[in-house]
């Protein structure tokens, strides 16, 4: 059972992103006092108790001009409704009801999920009888807070928690590999979904995803069971261009979470853009076995070493992921899809690889040792001592030095290709800590 996933919806300039930052403990979302300011990172994770949920922030949207606003905004809550267990409706509360709050509240009662409306920017407790009016709306929750502040925002989060389903304790492992395929519109996933499904002919079930309507694929494989994450495809023919993206966004990012290795397509024709990156960044972060597939390789005209000059032009833009393999393959004449199947059991592989703490030792001291971290600002040289491996679902390296701050990027970028030049871990994200001895 995956973590639940929480919404947060609302009109522009109520403090969504200032409630986002709050509760994910970041400063991704960009926050300004115009309404409507577009924000990269809209999916985060929080912790309170003990507990992890996943958190979506809708406020990306800019609206083009008064005619598409409203339209604009219930789209947006109507895919937050659909994807979420429960939603965050806030509200300013100190301006008070406005009529895109009695839309918003009118399409929430359609839908059979729990709601908390948040009445924001309450910042003294004084303030909190300027919530009661929007019990008019027909919420069951209003709760006064201030995002900025963080006021009052640990008794709403014990409610919430009360409210959502988590996996139960000894709940028994889903072990089968996950697969994303990832990437922006008009890629493949969908046509590569279906090709991979015609494998064996064996499709065994499709079972529930993340969400009511998102559906997961399940094939047979030689007899394994592969789980495909579904990220294919929109549910509805978007008016507005922005919801497609940020529709598209909200899939993609759960898919990454939810699975073991993400596929990133790319079209052969149109190459790596600035929103792969992105995908490519939350995958890296998330930790997750990664694969560039390029797809539509039966339309490109082939010379020799077509391929090899593809992805070495490819390879100078990856430069934060040139562990990453890249697969050239065809949805269409279902090219090498066999192979990318191949290639993620592989990598999930990789990613479950222990190395024992002497072979980490007798191989990298030696070498750390000729190739020493800068010394501190005072001059003082840092040694590393010893290093481990722990992690249960992907690897992660310990190491102990003397004044291990120091430690530059830099300096942490050679020790994982050496790790790599040593153990291989091809397509696995990896962390590396340097703690003092």
């Amino acid at each position: 059972m995956p973590a639940p996933l929480v919404a947060i919806v609302g009109r522009p300039n109520v403090g969504k992103s200032t409630l986002f930052n709050r509760l994910t403990g970041q400063k991704n979302a960009i926050v300004d006092d115009i309404s409507g300011v577009t924000r990269d990172r809209i999916y985060g994770e929080v912790e309170w108790s003990g507990k992890k949920f996943r958190l979506i922030d809708t406020g990306g949207y800019v609206p083009d001009s008064d005619d598409r606003f409203e339209s604009a905004i219930r789209e947006q809550v109507q895919i937050a409704v659909e994807e979420a267990d429960t939603i965050l409706f806030v509200t300013d509360g100190r301006l008070g009801i406005s009529p895109i709050d009695h839309v918003i509240a009118n399409l929430l009662h359609k839908y059979e999920k729990p709601v908390f409306l948040l009445a924001n920017k309450l910042d003294m407790s004084e303030m909190a009888y300027e919530a009661a009016d929007f019990y008019s709306l027909g919420m069951d929750r209003v709760i006064d807070i201030a995002a900025i502040s963080g006021r009052n925002l640990g008794d709403f989060l014990d409610e919430l928690i009360d409210t959502l389903k988590f996996p139960e304790a000894g709940e028994d492992e889903d072990t089968r590999l996950r697969i994303a395929l990832v990437g922006r519109p008009n890629v493949g996933k969908s046509s590569l979904t279906n090709a991979l499904l015609g494998i064996e002919r064996s499709i065994v079930t499709e079972i529930p995803g993340t969400t009511r309507d998102s559906i997961d694929s399940v094939i047979k494989y030689y007899g394994e069971e592969i789980v495909l994450v579904d990220t294919a495809g929109l549910r509805r023919k978007s008016r507005i261009k922005e919801n497609v993206e940020f529709y598209s966004t909200v899939r993609t990012f759960k898919a990454i979470m939810d699975s073991d290795v993400a596929v990133l397509m790319l079209d052969a024709e149109v190459g790596l853009e600035k929103q792969d990156m992105r995908i490519l960044e939350e995958a890296i972060r998330r930790r997750k076995g990664i694969i560039i597939a390029i797809n539509k390789w039966d339309l490109i005209e082939k010379e020799t070493n077509t391929a090899y000059k593809y992805e070495q032009e490819l390879r100078e833009k990856l430069s934060i992921v040139d562990y990453a393999p890249v697969i050239f393959i065809s949805a269409l004449t279902k090219q090498r899809i066999y192979k990318l199947l191949d290639l993620a059991k592989k990598i999930a592989a990789e990613r479950a690889k222990k190395i024992t703490t002497k072979q980490l030792n007798d191989t990298l001291l030696p070498e750390l040792g000729q190739t020493p971290p800068p010394s501190t600002p005072n001059g003082k040289e840092i040694k590393i001592r010893y290093i481990t491996q722990v992690g249960e679902y992907y690897p992660i390296f310990l190491f102990f030095a003397n004044d291990a701050k120091y430690i530059p990027d830099s300096y942490r970028r050679f020790v994982e290709k050496l790790i790599r030049k040593h153990f291989g871990y091809e397509g696995c994200s990896m962390t590396l800590s340097f703690r003092d001895k």
